[in-house]
């Protein structure tokens, strides 16, 4: 990679088919990429639906990547992985098969079409900002620390599936 190297960290999840192994498969793609490193995976999660809650339970994690890219090429990358790997957009907050957030690009604030960085809806949800503790835990995002807006949301309905950092390998 380059020398312009930005940290970011992506949100990923899914509630259809084999989600873990779906999730193996995005983080392994994500890792084979040549302008993307995955520095570090969280702990996986079972965390109840979120905005439309008759759907089954998801699986979550937070990948900290450092990438010569730039926000809106790492979003599109992303979008065509989730493609790639089945993902059709029906339904907002809808069941899926898997979703890749971009939650933070270095310290960039970017309100532009169809990309806002820091994400716009991580600090209201306790499925984002548990697992973003496990891999970032001292950023701060909208002047509180990761760690602190996790404890803030805590909800014991979130279950940690996989302890290991290396349960994607």
């Amino acid at each position: 990679m380059s020398e312009n190297l930005t940290q970011a960290a992506l949100g990923i999840g899914g509630n259809l088919g084999d989600t873990q192994q779906n999730l193996i498969n995005v983080i392994s793609h994500l890792a084979h990429q040549l302008d993307i490193e995955v520095l570090q995976v969280s702990k996986l999660y079972k965390t109840p639906p979120w905005g439309k809650t008759d759907q089954p339970p998801f699986l979550n994690a937070c990948l900290l990547v450092e990438t010569s890219l730039s926000a809106r090429a790492l979003l599109e990358k992303c979008l065509d992985i989730e493609q790639k790997h089945g993902r059709v957009r029906a339904e907002r907050w809808g069941p899926r098969l898997v979703d890749i957030d971009i939650l933070y690009f270095g310290d960039d604030v970017i309100s532009e079409e169809g990309l806002e960085v820091p994400h716009p809806r991580m600090t209201d949800r306790a499925f984002v900002m548990q697992p973003l503790a496990d891999i970032s835990p001292d950023k701060v995002i909208s002047g509180k620390a990761v760690s602190q807006w996790a404890e803030d949301l805590h909800d014991d309905a979130i279950e940690v599936v996989l302890e290991n950092d290396d349960w994607w390998m």
